[in-house]
């Protein structure tokens, strides 16, 4: 992660959880069945039943705390972790790079990583794979669904509440295609809104 990308996400922090809720910033977006769909993916994770989970590039911890089993939140953002700590305090939550996990191999039953792995490059995106694959049993990638009125792929200007302007690449997609993408993978969310697959 660049140190203009670091900047970007420790500023959001405060407002990270405006984009789940449609408030603030978000508060004039029209996405119909947005908060449905929301509640839905949230259901999936309150039922899985897993010994263990590393929630990588956690953000505030809004999936996060909707996990069973020991619970361990990651991310680079001092900001984000502050608020994902109150939200998960039977769990741990660490400051790390999720290009080098420090975690032994097969430490985790499982490895969650929400609305992250859409800001990968190639390059990162293979090392990121290659490290949750050896930290976890199960891998599960929750990112945005491909729509007709975004692109696949594109460098986005993101404007924060103090008027800052930052630049992010992003990828969307497909249910088949993130399956694919990780690997005899099954979908477990395909909707409008929201992709999920496990492997």
């Amino acid at each position: 992660m660049t140190e203009k990308e670091r900047v970007y996400y420790e500023r959001r922090a405060p407002e990270y959880d405006d984009w789940y809720l449609g408030t603030g910033l978000f508060a004039a977006r029209v996405r119909p069945g947005w908060h449905e769909e929301l509640e839905a993916l949230l259901v999936f994770l309150r039922a899985l039943r897993l010994r263990s989970v590393l929630d990588v590039a956690c953000g505030t911890g809004f999936l996060t705390q909707h996990m069973t089993g020991h619970v361990v939140g990651l991310d680079q953002s001092p900001g984000m972790l502050r608020i994902a700590r109150e939200r998960v305090p039977g769990g741990c939550v660490l400051q790390g790079d999720a290009l080098h996990l420090p975690f032994g191999s097969r430490a985790f039953e499982c490895l969650m990583a929400g609305h992250f792995y859409g800001h990968l490059d190639q390059g990162m995106r293979e090392r990121f794979l290659a490290e949750a694959y050896r930290v976890a049993e199960r891998i599960l990638i929750i990112d945005a669904a491909w729509r007709d009125e975004v692109h696949a792929e594109e460098v986005q200007e993101r404007v924060l509440l103090d008027g800052s302007r930052h630049r992010v690449y992003k990828r969307y997609f497909r249910p088949a295609q993130l399956a694919e993408e990780l690997g005899a993978a099954r979908v477990v969310h395909a909707g409008q809104w929201f992709v999920a697959v496990m492997a």
